[in-house]
C-alpha cells in the first residue's frame, strides 16, 4: 500500500451521447480516422504521474477493446459498471479504483470522454495547481461573453453579470476518499449533480479553479466534430 498520495485518472464512457448525431455513442465516432475516446485516452496515457486510467463502460458495451486495441494494460483499465447517469458512473468507478488498490488519499482526476482535443500540458497545469490543496480542483474557462437570460420563449428577459462566473471543464481533481462521500451524499438528497465539483461544493468545499484552455470543449453537437477535426488538424 503506498503511503505517497498518487493521481489517476477515470473516464465515464458509458453514454450514448444522443445530441451528437452521429447514429451511435458519440465516444466511438471517428474523428480523424481515430474514435473519439482514443484521442482522449493517447492524451491522458502522456501525463506520467497518472498511475493509470480507468474507463467505465456500460455494462453490455462490446465495442471498446476493438475500437482502443491495446489499451488494456498496466496503465490502462477498463471496468463495465456504468449507471444510468454521470454521478452513477463516477461512484461505480471510485468502487473500482479501489479494487485495483487506490485509496482514499489518492486524487482522482474525472475526465468527459468526449473532450478529446485535450494535451497533456493541462493536466500537468491541474495537477500542479491542486496536489497540495485542501480540496482539490478542475480546469475552467472565465466566461468571456456577455451572458443573457430566456424566457420558455427564447426571448431575452435579462442581461446577468458575467464577473467571476466561469465555464466548467475536466479533468476535475479530488481525493478518491472526499469525492465519493460527496457523490454518495448528492445521491441521498436527491441532488442532480452535473459534474464532480458540484457534489463537492454541496458538502460546503471550495474547489479551486484552474485556468484551462479554449480547445478543451466537449463534442456535444454535430457543429463541435467538425471543428475537432480542424483544431486536430493543426497540431
Amino acid at each position: 500500500m503506498s503511503s505517497v498520495p498518487r493521481c489517476f485518472a477515470l473516464v465515464p464512457c458509458a453514454g450514448v451521447g444522443l445530441r451528437a448525431g452521429v447514429g451511435g455513442p458519440k465516444q466511438y465516432a471517428s474523428l480523424r480516422g481515430r474514435p473519439v475516446v482514443v484521442h482522449t485516452l493517447s492524451a491522458l496515457a502522456a501525463v506520467p504521474r497518472l498511475s493509470a486510467t480507468l474507463v467505465v463502460l456500460a455494462p453490455d458495451d462490446q465495442v471498446f477493446e476493438s475500437q482502443a486495441p491495446g489499451y488494456v494494460g498496466e496503465r490502462g483499465w477498463v471496468a463495465r459498471c456504468g449507471g444510468a447517469s454521470r454521478a452513477d458512473s463516477v461512484s461505480a468507478g471510485l468502487l473500482a479504483l479501489r479494487e485495483h488498490g487506490a485509496q482514499d488519499a489518492d486524487w482522482v482526476l474525472v475526465h468527459d470522454a468526449a473532450r478529446c482535443l485535450l494535451q497533456p500540458a493541462w493536466v500537468d497545469r491541474l495537477i500542479d495547481a491542486c496536489l497540495d490543496d485542501a480540496v482539490g480542483g478542475l480546469l475552467a474557462l472565465p466566461l468571456a461573453d456577455t451572458l443573457k437570460q430566456a424566457d420558455a420563449s427564447g426571448q431575452v428577459v435579462a442581461t446577468l453579470d458575467r464577473s467571476a462566473k466561469w465555464l466548467a471543464q475536466t479533468p476535475q481533481m479530488f481525493r478518491l476518499g472526499l469525492l465519493q462521500r460527496a457523490l454518495a451524499q448528492a445521491g441521498a438528497a436527491g441532488s442532480t449533480v452535473t459534474d464532480e465539483s458540484s457534489a463537492v461544493e454541496a458538502l460546503g468545499l471550495l474547489p479551486r479553479l484552474v485556468a484551462g484552455d479554449i480547445e478543451n470543449f466537449k463534442l456535444t453537437w454535430p457543429a463541435d466534430f467538425a471543428l475537432a477535426a480542424r483544431l486536430l488538424g493543426t497540431r
